[in-house]
């Protein structure tokens, strides 16, 4: 009965189908610029570390200011992430597989103000929240298995070291095992 009362027909199965459950095609969420010359870049340059320009054909350019992220974020600090973007990107940035955090504008001129936020948002020990860095033949983010947080954290693989418990010296054993 629930499927009739939902436009379900039996005597046409295929009418009003819906084929595709899930996230919508990645390319919809492009910045404009990237959208208006994909597949057509020229060649990319790394202004200063952790920023970097991209150069397309018809001349247009995109300027990303990559900063380092964390490998688990709160809801908070990705808000916060958000109005970043929001304040300097129209609403554009872009995560990298190493949990980097890529801020990409569309003007050198937005550069430096953006720069200056970042830079400004600092932990309360007084870390930076947002290091701009990790390009070229600097350092960048160090992903690592989640065998120190699976503890915490309700579905896991725990995939950190493993041995034979009795292989190993007590030291590395306590570090290793479920506290």
């Amino acid at each position: 009965m629930a499927l009739i009362s939902s436009g379900y027909n039996p005597d046409k199965p295929m009418e009003n189908r819906i084929t595709d459950i899930g996230p919508r095609k990645y390319d919809e969420f492009y910045p404009p610029v990237i959208a208006n010359n994909k597949g057509k870049w020229l060649y990319h340059e790394y202004l200063q570390p952790g920023i970097m320009v991209h150069v397309a054909e018809s001349g247009d350019e995109v300027y990303t200011v990559r900063c380092g992220g964390a490998r688990l974020m709160s809801v908070t600090h990705i808000r916060e992430i958000c109005e970043i973007a929001d304040k300097h990107c129209d609403g554009y940035l872009r995560f990298t597989t190493r949990n980097n955090i890529e801020f990409m504008v569309d003007s050198k001129d937005k550069i430096e103000p953006l720069k200056k936020d970042l830079e400004s948002r600092k932990f309360k020990g007084g870390s930076f929240k947002f290091p701009i860095g990790g390009t070229g033949a600097g350092m960048s983010n160090i992903v690592h298995t989640q065998g120190w947080i699976h503890c915490h954290t309700p579905a896991t693989d725990a995939s950190g070291t493993s041995r034979r418990p009795w292989t190993c010296s007590s030291r590395i054993f306590r570090t290793c095992v479920c506290r």
